[in-house]
């Protein structure tokens, strides 16, 4: 690999990372602006939990669509294309005046939401298999880190130089349209299968194309049955502490703004960190067993469970104990992010990767959508506590089974891709 190419590649992460660190943070911005929103609008829990739910719906009807455009198209134009939209769709959501206008213009932003599956393909045709899992975590840091300057924007940045949540609502989507203008220009396509270590060191190779036979064989794979359960569960949690944590803290711990920034900011930082800690660690079993990223993921989902159940169950009062269980459970819930979409990309070929990551979002999604609703009208009926322990701790431990099955399937799956693309090496 010539330093230029290596250079370079690391020039397009920085590029993604960029992308992702913004998109998240206006993606994630609705959860500590949560209670400005409701009041704007004079709404419940339950109305702003459908709000949110519409656009996870939006999200996940566009992964199919993303999927398939990814897998025929170039991944770098339609990234373009995808920051551009995000733009937009805020920007039209910072100026409904009515709760009917917002729901609509916020379902809108979902449909770049579900473009991620296009940067975690086109970065593994420039990283091998040994190095994905810690360039995933890398630029998945964004998710957090993203959270955490939505925070500082929302509590104390727009407080300080009088921006209401439509101000900072309109300079995040101006920034969406910058972002597709550098996507466009600076990112180039890559041959798909090109960091393959069959392939990585030809100059020239033949170019793979979507495949419907390769495609069914997505779901001939038993390694992908176990992720795409896991992945039906597993980000309901997520949706319920993004978008309710906040609340949680505030109405029922008795939280003040500058409480929640000095709790969460020191929590997000250290989930932001576990992001990395797992790629790395999932990289590392990996060299050594197939085995590796499973294992790693289900200690994740494991301890992260049985930690938040502590953690939520701290007496009120108690607040450096529930702060440092919080810290603790930040550094195993996120192990598992990495590790998933680099083992996706350990069972399946090249030119269906996209369509295979897709199809694992779209599964997620159906159920998760509707996370933030349900945990709405549980919190309706009880409290909070109690909506955010039944659904993140019962998700977790499901998946924590899951990981299990796929112990016994990855060996089986990973050999069979390696002999088909040293097959496919031969035959150049």
């Amino acid at each position: 690999m010539s330093t230029e190419h290596s250079r370079y590649r690391w020039f397009v992460v920085g590029v993604f990372f960029f992308f992702m660190l913004l998109h998240q943070t206006d993606k994630l911005l609705i959860g500590p602006l949560e209670s400005q929103i409701r009041d704007s609008f004079q709404i419940t829990k339950t109305q702003m939990g459908a709000v949110l739910t519409g656009s996870l719906i939006v999200g996940t009807i566009f992964y199919p669509l993303w999927g398939y455009l990814y897998d025929h198209y170039a991944r770098s134009k339609l990234l373009a294309l995808a920051s551009f939209i995000w733009g937009a769709t805020t920007w039209l959501s910072s100026v409904a005046r009515t709760f009917p206008q917002f729901v609509a213009t916020r379902a809108s932003t979902g449909i770049d939401d579900s473009s991620y599956p296009g940067i975690f393909t086109l970065i593994a045709d420039y990283f091998g298999p040994n190095l994905r899992g810690k360039v995933y975590g890398l630029l998945q840091l964004s998710q957090p880190i993203g959270y955490l300057l939505g925070t500082v924007l929302a509590l104390m940045i727009a407080p300080m130089i009088g921006w209401d949540w439509r101000t900072l609502y309109i300079s995040t989507g101006l920034l969406g349209i910058v972002l597709a203008v550098m996507i466009f220009f600076g990112v180039r396509e890559m041959p798909r299968g090109k960091a393959e270590p069959e392939f990585e060191n030809m100059a020239e190779m033949e170019t793979f194309h979507f495949s419907w036979a390769e495609a069914r064989e997505i779901f001939r794979k038993r390694t992908m049955w176990f992720i795409f359960l896991q992945g039906f569960a597993g980000v309901f949690p997520w949706n319920v502490i993004v978008y309710w944590f906040f609340t949680y803290l505030e109405e029922e711990r008795g939280y003040d703004q500058s409480s929640i920034l000095f709790t969460m900011a020191p929590v997000i930082l250290v989930l932001a960190v576990g992001y990395f800690i797992g790629g790395a660690l999932g990289d590392f079993l990996f060299k050594r067993t197939n085995k590796g990223r499973i294992l790693i993921s289900s200690t994740g989902v494991l301890l992260g469970a049985i930690f938040l159940y502590l953690a939520i169950n701290t007496p009120i009062e108690a607040r450096n104990q529930f702060f440092t269980l919080m810290v603790i459970t930040a550094i195993f819930i996120p192990l598992s992010s990495a590790n998933v979409i680099a083992t996706v990309y350990d069972v399946t070929v090249p030119e269906v990767r996209s369509t295979a990551q897709a199809v694992e979002y779209f599964i997620e999604n159906t159920g998760a959508a509707s996370a933030p609703f349900l945990a709405g009208v549980i919190a309706d009926a009880t409290n909070l506590k109690t909506s955010i322990l039944l659904i993140c701790v019962t998700a977790w431990i499901l998946c924590f089974f899951f990981y299990l099955g796929a112990l016994f399937t990855i060996d089986n799956d990973t050999n069979n891709l390696r002999m088909q693309m040293a097959e496919r090496a031969k035959a150049m």
